[in-house]
């Protein structure tokens, strides 16, 4: 249940909308889900891959994604994440056309819950800890946040875009690096004018 954030979760039609259904869905059934709330926040991390994702280098980052993405479904203010067909992760998207690079993509309440999620959940705090291990350090901007509506479920390609936007233009209302406190807009997002 969502707890956090301003979103008060209601029913439409016979379907009880609440994080946990959020859950269950894949994309082609988006469309169909609507929470009347203020605003969630989409984020999208991407690292560069060491070796491939098959090699024994990877290993100890391929053994806890199921586990790591399970705590993150069961985490306060959890809302959706991007998923492969099958398996525990989404490691088949792409991003920037290069096979290399992992894609993290969710929707959550609020900044602190996701900012609990990352630096205070034991397991993932582990992960972090040995990033090293498995990826390339980051010349440049790996992680975006931004204000999505409740009704908007992100895509990859929709976050490359505000990635590239950070890289590019710096932090603004439209992408800008996770924090523990961000102040959500007073209304849902409007999206940027792209030349």
């Amino acid at each position: 249940m969502v707890e956090r954030g301003l979103c008060k979760p209601e029913v439409v039609g016979s379907n009880p909308i609440v994080s946990t259904a959020w859950r269950s869905i894949n994309r082609a059934d988006a469309a169909h889900v609507f929470i009347h709330c203020g605003v969630f926040l989409a984020q999208l991390n991407i690292a560069k891959m060491r070796a491939p994702m098959t090699s024994a280098t990877m290993a100890g980052f391929v053994a806890r994604i199921a586990e790591v993405n399970a705590r993150a479904e069961a985490a306060e203010g959890f809302v959706w994440r991007l998923k492969d067909l099958y398996g525990p992760g989404a490691l088949d998207q792409r991003i920037f056309g290069d096979d290399t690079l992992v894609v993290n993509l969710s929707v959550w309440t609020d900044s602190e819950s996701l900012f609990d999620f990352v630096y205070r959940d034991a397991r993932h705090r582990d992960a972090l800890h040995r990033r090293r291990e498995w990826f390339d350090e980051a010349s440049e901007a790996m992680v975006v946040c931004w204000w999505v509506a409740p009704s908007q479920m992100p895509t990859v390609a929709e976050a490359q875009e505000r990635l590239v936007m950070l890289r590019e233009e710096g932090p603004s209302a439209h992408a800008f690096g996770l924090r523990r406190h961000l102040t959500p807009p007073f209304a849902p997002p409007e999206e940027p004018a792209r030349a």
